[in-house]
């Protein structure tokens, strides 16, 4: 007899709007809240073990019911990185050794499983395991050094020991990340099995609630981006109907376009950080009012998100996780270059790469590197010119300067989000062509003329008089 649930799922699935195995990935997000209530009340603070196993089981049924035998190639990245960390230790070819086969595994990965649209296999929740195994080796390694070489961050994720295949398991499969993210230090993980990572006065942490809280507003943004897509397909952006409309009207429907995609991501973050609530993983502190703190593996800042009128807002408010672990793991790693930009770029590059071979993500985090350096140089000239920043302070100035940043991010924000949603060159290149290449024309040019503007916008300087 044939199982009766795909047509149940794809059933299911066309009334939603969506595929079946977006589906599939949203119950697997969903599942995590009972494997977090299960092991909140028969496992919390009992034997570290039996812990890792439940959760090593969990995941690898999660990625069996999804991807069914490509869950296997989670399980060798496991293996191997193992292995490797045991032959290698905390030395510098270990982590050149576990980063090269990880990344190597991924893009070859890339490379067999891509094809003209977003896949939902088994690479997917597999990039999430890169960042994990590739940040374990370097946190390994830094448990090996001496406490002085390391900073603030370093000394908190080093380990000075090669975890057990059993913790990097239990870490890697971990039911609440393991698909979508996001990424935490193994010192986080443990400190969650050995139950010294909640409040110092109770016996188990009181985050359920909380979590749940942050679920339910996963599931609002998910509703949002779902009544959005009904207007705004993915491929909205190269229909006759979007070519038609005047172009400050298709200007401002691609910031609403990427405005809706980014939701998708948003929804997913805070569903999957929901359950890493419910496990009491993302315990900090307490704030200046004694206040619990639970935000310890936030993705997403929405006041910030939501209240953005710059880039660098949404730098700090979007896939946050990510990108501390860049900055921490990549970026600051690259001191040797001497320079920010070249830093800048080679981290931006890692993570187009990091994403996919598909040409829309280079096009994509190469506009926003051309970007944050346009905005922070404008705030360099800002800050210089006090007569502006006073002229721009004034209420009514302020408030109708906030609409235009505002309408600003907003589509541009869309404009960069063209190459990461539609991937081929052959697609982004026509939604470019239909705004004609405005961003590409408003801030491009600013590489070649940007020293004269900064020069000449720069205040005079006072020469001071000599004293006689």
């Amino acid at each position: 007899m044939v199982s009766a649930e795909p047509s149940i799922l794809s059933g299911l699935a066309a009334t939603l709007g969506c595929s079946e195995p977006a589906l599939k990935l949203l119950l697997s997000l969903v599942v995590g809240y009972p494997i977090a209530f299960v092991h909140r009340k028969t496992m919390y603070g009992k034997n570290a073990n039996l812990q890792h196993f439940f959760f090593m089981l969990c995941g690898v049924a999660i990625g069996v019911y999804n991807y069914k035998f490509g869950v296997g190639h989670s399980i060798a990245a496991v293996v191997t990185t193992y292995v490797l960390l045991k032959v290698f230790g905390g030395t510098t070819a270990g982590v050149v050794i576990c980063f090269l086969f990880n990344m190597g595994y991924l893009v070859i990965g890339y490379f067999y499983t891509g094809t003209e649209t977003y896949d939902i296999k088994w690479s997917m929740p597999h990039c999430v395991l890169t960042l994990r195994l590739i940040g374990l080796a370097f946190d390994v390694y830094d448990g090996h050094r001496s406490p002085e070489a390391l900073s603030k961050d370093q000394k908190i994720t080093a380990i000075n020991r090669v975890p057990s295949l059993l913790e990097i398991a239990g870490y890697t499969y971990f039911p609440a990340s393991y698909m979508v993210g996001p990424q935490f230090p193994m010192t986080r993980y443990l400190g969650m099995i050995n139950g010294t990572l909640k409040p110092k006065d109770q016996e188990k942490p009181a985050c359920m609630v909380p979590g749940l809280l942050r679920g339910l507003g996963g599931f609002v943004y998910l509703g949002i981006y779902q009544i959005g897509n009904i207007y705004y397909k993915d491929d909205y952006l190269l229909t006759e109907a979007f070519a038609i409309l005047p172009f400050w009207k298709r200007a401002l429907q691609m910031g609403v376009w990427g405005k809706i995609m980014m939701y998708k991501y948003i929804s997913c973050w805070m569903i999957t950080e929901g359950v890493c609530i419910s496990s009491g993983l993302t315990y900090n502190g307490e704030d200046e009012y004694g206040k619990v703190r639970w935000n310890g593996c936030a993705n997403v800042r929405l006041r910030v998100y939501e209240g953005a009128v710059k880039f660098g807002h949404l730098i700090d408010s979007f896939n946050t996780n990510t990108n501390n672990w860049v900055l921490q793991y990549i970026y600051k790693r690259l001191k040797f270059m001497n320079n920010r930009y070249i830093s800048q770029g080679t981290t931006l590059l890692f993570l187009a790469l990091w994403h996919g071979l598909h040409s829309g993500y280079y096009m994509c985090f190469m506009l926003e590197f051309i970007i944050m350096k346009v905005e922070k140089e404008v705030e360099l000239i800002f800050a210089a010119r006090k007569d502006w920043t006073e002229a721009i302070s004034k209420p009514g100035v302020w408030h109708v300067l906030w609409v235009v940043r505002k309408i600003y991010l907003i589509v541009f924000m869309g404009y960069c989000m063209v190459p990461f949603v539609l991937l081929k060159s052959h697609k982004w290149s026509v939604a470019f062509s239909a705004v004609y290449w405005m961003g590409h024309v408003f801030f491009l040019p600013w590489f070649f003329f940007g020293h004269l503007v900064v020069k000449a916008l720069r205040p005079p300087r006072v020469k001071e008089s000599k004293k006689e």
